[in-house]
């Protein structure tokens, strides 16, 4: 964190990455997997894992979701670099989320399942689009009841609010081909669905 550029403004920046901070570091050596800890060079890199992790944390924290705009409030960091490390760190991502909904005591005794979508592009170039072609199709969006290009989620959430599991589908997937896969993520044991 002694690489900001905003001077005036660092020590507020600093005290408040100091907390995801601490939170990461403990979280990286809870559930980081041997070998993400012990790969190839790792003693070389001058960012850690952990503060990789804080990072992203802060990122969505302060509202910036441009990696690209986020990367130029660093002297030295480089934007490339940073998404790699990012990419690399989804699995202990993931294995932290799994882990947290083991140990958290889900309030109430409904969970709810559902999906929203997320359109690529407007319904005018649903057929002519060429970015995430083979990964993202047509799908339906009964509320508006139009069809889009793009992505569907599909999120399990308990009654309280607390987020147990999601995954990300083409649009024209439907939710009750997903539910199998997120209740076994999410062990939804004494719960209604």
């Amino acid at each position: 964190m002694n690489y900001l550029k905003l001077n005036r403004f660092s020590h507020h920046l600093q005290v408040s990455f100091a907390r995801p901070n601490v939170i990461c570091r403990s979280l990286y050596k809870v559930y980081a997997p041997d070998k993400l800890k012990h790969r190839k060079n790792v003693k070389l890199v001058r960012l850690s894992d952990s503060s990789v992790l804080a990072m992203l944390i802060w990122q969505a924290e302060i509202g910036i979701e441009s990696q690209r705009r986020f990367c130029k409030f660093f002297v030295g960091l480089s934007h490339s670099r940073f998404n790699r490390r990012a990419r690399m760190l989804l699995p202990l991502i993931r294995c932290i989320r799994q882990g947290w909904n083991q140990e958290v005591k889900v309030g109430g005794e409904f969970l709810i399942i559902d999906s929203f979508p997320i359109p690529v592009c407007q319904p005018v170039r649903n057929y002519r689009v060429k970015i995430f072609r083979g990964i993202a199709d047509i799908g339906y969006k009964a509320t508006k009841k139009i069809y889009y290009y793009g992505f569907k989620v599909h999120a399990i959430v308990s009654d309280d609010g607390y987020l147990l599991d999601y995954a990300v589908t083409k649009a024209s997937v439907h939710d009750a081909k997903e539910t199998v896969e997120l209740m076994i993520n999410a062990h939804p044991i004494n719960h209604y669905l």
